[in-house]
């Protein structure tokens, strides 16, 4: 999608993708997080499901070693690039920067795929309060009220600089947009951006959506 911005004539910002980080080894929860059950669903469908109607395109993000997941495999997928890999020892932000190195004029909002209590109103909001004149657009976080980096529109230039900065330093993700010229907005919704990666975690959450592990579907 193209979003204008208006100051004395019509200027046109860098095209909107989509992005699930779905790269994770899960290795606190003991098991794929993508794959689990929320609503009847894998996670990963849900949170595809929701982005996409969203952005010009999705896609997923994964590891190498995970090209032939059925899962993954069923959707767009942009696997980690071996040169961003290296630079950066692992991390997040592999995934976002390999998205950049395949579309490099592409803004992207990125999600993590552990956010079952996200909303369309979560992302319309964020879509809605984008300005591509910043770094970035983001929601600050409910638990400490720092950016929160894993719902996060990221533009073109911005990437471009972490790319170069990767090849020299660690990336710090939420440094990086604590110190930058970002649009912060508050989350409306409680708990649409709590990470679950662990199993009690998960049960928590499958409490509050008033259903248990083995149902077949609970209220979104």
């Amino acid at each position: 999608m193209r979003i204008p911005i208006f100051s004395g004539q019509q200027v046109m910002t860098a095209l909107l993708y989509g992005l699930v980080l779905a790269g994770g080894e899960s290795r606190r929860m003991g098991q794929d997080k993508a794959a689990l059950s929320y609503a009847g669903r894998p996670q990963l469908a849900r949170v595809f499901d929701q982005l996409e109607r969203h952005v010009g395109r999705c896609f997923i993000s994964i590891r190498s070693d995970q090209g032939h997941d059925p899962l993954r495999a069923s959707y767009p997928c942009i696997m980690d690039g071996q040169e961003t890999r290296d630079m950066l020892d692992g991390g997040p932000m592999v995934g976002v920067l390999s998205a950049h190195m395949a579309y490099l004029d592409v803004a992207w909002l990125v999600v993590a795929c552990d956010l079952p209590m996200l909303d369309d109103m979560t992302l319309a909001t964020l879509v809605q309060g984008r300005d591509a004149d910043l770094a970035a657009t983001a929601y600050l976080s409910e638990s400490d009220g720092l950016p929160e980096p894993l719902c996060t529109i990221w533009e073109p230039a911005t990437l471009a600089a972490l790319y170069r900065q990767a090849a020299r330093q660690k990336i710090r993700p939420r440094q990086m947009l604590t110190h930058s010229t970002v649009r912060l907005l508050e989350v409306k919704k409680t708990g649409a951006l709590e990470n679950i990666n662990a199993p009690d975690e998960r049960d928590r959450v499958l409490k509050r959506l008033g259903c248990s592990d083995q149902e077949v579907k609970c209220p979104t």
